[in-house]
């Protein structure tokens, strides 16, 4: 049987989210954004993986798409924590006093 490229390179990359947020949680102290990496990006090769399993042509797409959705949601958390970590304003402690104080308004 031939291999399936996607399914292969979404389980890789689960692999790595997972080894990620491993990092983020025990060296970076970093536990909302990473726990959302984790849930996007692993869910990704799941939905490949009902894809695939799909019953009918229009259920492997919608599958497909799903997992497509959960990609770019997976980028968006990666891109938001590197901004948020290379953005002087909110590298601020007075910063986040400020956007707590907001959140409970």
């Amino acid at each position: 049987m031939k291999e399936n490229i996607i399914k292969k390179k979404s389980f890789d990359f689960a692999i790595r989210i997972v080894k990620l947020f491993q990092h983020l949680q025990t060296e970076k102290r970093e536990f909302v954004l990473s726990k959302q990496l984790l849930r996007f990006g692993t869910s990704i090769g799941a939905n490949v993986e009902e894809a695939i399993g799909g019953q009918s042509e229009k259920d492997f797409f919608a599958k497909l798409t799903i997992a497509y959705k959960e990609a770019r949601e997976t980028k968006e958390i990666i891109l938001t924590k590197n901004r948020i970590k290379n953005n002087p304003i909110t590298n601020n402690p007075t910063f986040f006093i400020f956007f707590l104080g907001l959140t409970y308004l």
